[in-house]
This record gives structure tokens, sequence and C-alpha cells, in this order.
């Protein structure tokens, strides 16, 4: 039990690192929208979009890793290891498709079989 909270520590301080923009006002920027890690909001030309903790914490893991397939598996974990409650596979498909309802459809990507990924150039 002590080997996996280390672990899952180690995990948590590694997901904040990545959850740094390399942008001065400390947002992800993609296809129109600007997701600021510092408010936690997500605006779309300049109107707020309202997340709750879980689907915020996952687009953080999307943009974080752009292009990248990430698996259902992943993102459970992400989600865990950010204390969303309860968390399970079907979770991360609820998640989805409340993200997709709240941002373009297209955005996030099914690749079947392996995950999800944004599929938007992230700056």
């Amino acid at each position: 039990e002590l080997v996996v909270r280390v672990k899952n520590l180690l995990w948590r301080i590694d997901l904040a690192r990545q959850a740094q923009p390399h942008t001065q006002d400390n947002c992800y920027r993609f296809a129109g929208y600007c997701l600021n890690v510092s408010r936690h909001t997500l605006e779309r030309d300049g109107e707020p979009i309202k997340l709750t903790r879980a689907e915020y914490e996952m687009l953080v893991a999307f943009v974080t890793n752009p292009g990248e397939i990430l698996s259902r598996e992943r993102l459970l974990r992400m989600l865990s290891a950010r204390r969303v409650e309860n968390p399970d596979l079907r979770t991360v498909d609820v998640l989805i498709r409340r993200l997709r309802h709240k941002l373009s459809a297209d955005l996030l990507v099914t690749q079947h079989g392996e995950g999800y990924f944004l599929a938007a150039d992230v700056c």
C-alpha cells in the first residue's frame, strides 16, 4: 500500500509539472479556446464555459498531451490522482461525452480500441 501511495504522489507531482503552460498568461490555447490553469477556467472568444472539476481535470490531461492517444485507463488514473470522487471507466466515457457537448464535438477524437486524443494544436 505504501508503494502505491508513493507512486500516486510522484505521478501527481509529474502531472502538476505538465500542467504548467509555457505562456505568460497561464493559458493553453486550442481551436479558439483558452484554458487558464491559474484560474481553472475555460473560455471561447472571451465567453466563459462552465466545467465541473472532473471535466476540467480531463481537459488538462488532453491539452498537456496534445495529439497523444490517452487510454481510458490512463485517464481514469489521472482522475483518481486528482481526487475525483469514485471514478470508473464509464466515468471517463461520460466525461468525454460532456466535454464534446461543451466543446466542438470533433475536438475529442475516439481511436477505437486505444482511447481518445485532442485533435487540435495547443500553444
